[in-house]
């Protein structure tokens, strides 16, 4: 851009800016001068640093959207399209949840944490009662299989009596297995595990109790408790952008409706190269790898 300065300096040395050719060299370099701080501007924004990481989403890592935004498609480099998707809500029956959900240690499992242990990475035969409308494990993944197991987790137990809100207790013991990592690939897309008993017209299988970026709480029922009915946890998932932003508007408003998704409907998408999940039959944590309950057909 040098020549554009050079003939402007000269015209104001020889005739000033009220001739015709130096106002044309004059806009002539305006023009170049912004287009290059939009260009440099745009590599800017499209080059990860320190202070402007690479993003796996339509909106910065922790962005949550307001009211009026635009979900733009987003393809991952798996091929894999989380946004924009259309979710729903489906009313609550009963009483509301009686603590603050993202500090409610039976809805979100970071609370509870959980511990490594050992066992057999495998499905293993329980003896007691089938029930055939169980949630399938399976249907996590797109076509529903039975995938490698990669370790295994003891998850704690939450005492309500330590504190108003609770607290943390002891790993949990019986069953010796409570929380299961399965291998999965980078991005690929999940689902809730399917059920054959709908809970609400429109042929909805589960409701979101909690979500946040990295992990999911369902249960299989209308009511806003872990308390009734089979309740899934699925962590390490990143939870699409558009259901994430509905669970926390119903949240916020009170939660006498939550998100509810159908058999083989995407939640998300594999942060990494496991997911972890715990499942439970009114409030008590059961082995994940039982082949008659989670796991029928395998």
């Amino acid at each position: 851009m040098s020549p554009a300065p050079t003939k402007i300096n000269k015209c104001m040395v020889n005739h000033g800016w009220r001739t015709g050719r130096c106002l044309t060299y004059g806009l002539l370099f305006i023009s170049l001068l912004g287009l290059s701080v939009i260009a440099q501007h745009a590599y800017a924004q499209s080059t990860p640093d320190a202070t402007n990481p690479a993003a796996n989403g339509t909106l910065p890592p922790g962005t949550i959207p307001g009211p009026g935004v635009l979900y733009l498609p987003l393809v991952r480099t798996t091929g894999v399209v989380t946004s924009p998707v259309t979710f729903n809500a489906i009313p609550i029956s009963g009483p509301r949840i009686d603590h603050a959900a993202a500090i409610n240690g039976d809805l979100n499992l970071s609370l509870r944490s959980y511990i490594s242990t050992t066992g057999v990475l495998s499905l293993v035969n329980i003896n007691g009662p089938v029930d055939a409308n169980a949630p399938q494990l399976a249907g996590l993944f797109n076509p529903p299989h039975l995938p490698v197991f990669t370790s295994l987790y003891r998850v704690y137990d939450w005492n309500w009596a330590c504190s108003a809100d609770g607290c943390r207790g002891a790993p949990l013991t019986e069953p010796p297995v409570t929380l299961l990592a399965m291998a999965v690939t980078p991005g690929e897309a999940l689902h809730i595990p399917t059920r054959g008993q709908a809970i609400f017209s429109g042929d909805y299988k589960a409701v979101v109790l909690y979500a946040e970026a990295q992990r999911i709480t369902l249960v299989y029922t209308r009511q806003d408790t872990p308390a009734v009915g089979y309740v899934v946890h699925i962590e390490d998932v990143v939870v699409d952008h558009a259901l994430l932003e509905l669970y926390n508007q119903l949240n916020a408003a009170g939660r006498t409706k939550l998100p509810a998704l159908h058999n083989g409907e995407t939640l998300g998408v594999a942060a990494g190269t496991t997911i972890k999940v715990a499942i439970r039959d009114t409030g008590s944590f059961l082995d994940p790898r039982s082949r008659k309950d989670w796991w029928i057909g395998y």
